[in-house]
């Protein structure tokens, strides 16, 4: 079902030219993490919250408003789609407890900052393993361990970001293309 959920939320932004990242778990699927799934997360630019909210309202869940839960501070929505919770944040100042140093940081979302990975069979724009990373050794939840011994595993072993061998893929940092 997770797949349905994806392509819901992929082709409700498609479809309004809304630029999105993938992060939380399903990034961490497309480098590698092998674990369930609980739910679909992304970012869009603040500007663009109001009009997802807006589109998705058949499927909210839980109201857009600013919350601080579970080591995150954001403004989010929560939709379900085939029981399937999507939640999307805005970029506008998101930030996320930093376990380690029992502070909380600012978690920068860059939008010129992704690689492409066909991941649930969407080709979907994944933050960038080294930024997912950051922001899961920060948060330390169990979950996140887990995921970044599997990213890391996945990439020490020489795959693709989506666990196949396969054509390089694009991938934009800033103005610098690069194929991976």
């Amino acid at each position: 079902m997770h797949h349905l959920a994806a392509q819901w939320i992929v082709g409700l932004l498609r479809d309004r030219n809304i630029p999105f990242l993938i992060c939380g778990g399903l990034a961490a699927k497309g480098y590698g993490s092998e674990r369930d799934l609980h739910d679909i997360d992304l970012f869009v630019p603040g500007e663009h919250f109001v009009s997802v909210v807006q589109a998705g309202q058949e499927f909210v869940s839980k109201a857009a408003a600013h919350r601080q839960e579970e080591g995150w501070d954001l403004t989010y929505v929560q939709f379900k789609y085939k029981g399937i919770k999507v939640e999307v944040g805005s970029a506008d100042g998101p930030r996320i407890f930093d376990a380690g140093n029992e502070t909380w940081v600012r978690l920068n979302m860059d939008f010129s900052r992704y690689v492409i990975v066909d991941v649930l069979g969407l080709e979907l724009p994944l933050m960038l393993r080294e930024d997912l990373i950051r922001y899961k050794a920060a948060l330390s939840r169990p979950v996140d361990v887990e995921d970044i011994r599997a990213i890391r595993k996945s990439a020490q072993s020489g795959q693709a970001p989506d666990g196949k061998i396969s054509a390089p893929r694009r991938s934009v940092i800033g103005d610098d293309e690069r194929y991976t």
